[in-house]
């Protein structure tokens, strides 16, 4: 078997459900794609923009649920997320929490499944807050 470069247009999985993965020389897993990414707007829960994110509930101030489009094969799943705030000062006011959040939100433990993912914002002082942006990305 020959290594080298390709041009292409679509790469697909032989096995529906399966993610397409990347192997290196000897056949060894090195890498999977991005399953499920989103910006969208704390204030409204509007996406921005996406990629097997079917919507964003809003529970409450600084409270969402990142709902897949497509569920995921199981909760193994690593979440990413950034979200924009400063202070007048430039010093960070807001905090991203994945998958649970604080005493101060309605539903402390959160929910990490195979079809949506919890996150909340909270300000320096520790209460949910709206972020400007929000962006979220799920690796498995």
């Amino acid at each position: 078997m020959s290594y080298g470069s390709g041009l292409m247009d679509v790469v697909q999985s032989s096995t529906t459900g399966t993610p397409t993965q990347f192997n290196d020389g000897s056949g060894t897993q090195v890498g999977t794609l991005c399953r499920a990414w989103v910006s969208f707007v704390g204030s409204t829960a509007a996406i921005n923009a996406s990629f097997n994110v079917s919507s964003i509930t809003r529970a409450g101030t600084g409270a969402y649920t990142v709902n897949f489009t497509n569920v995921l094969s199981d909760t193994n799943y690593s979440t990413l997320g950034t979200c924009t705030g400063r202070g007048g000062s430039g010093s960070p006011t807001s905090n991203l929490s994945i998958g649970y959040g604080s005493a101060s939100t309605s539903n402390a433990n959160g929910t990490y499944s195979t079809s949506a993912v919890q996150i909340y914002v909270q300000s320096s002082t520790g209460s949910t807050t709206d972020a400007p942006t929000v962006s979220i990305a799920v690796f498995r």
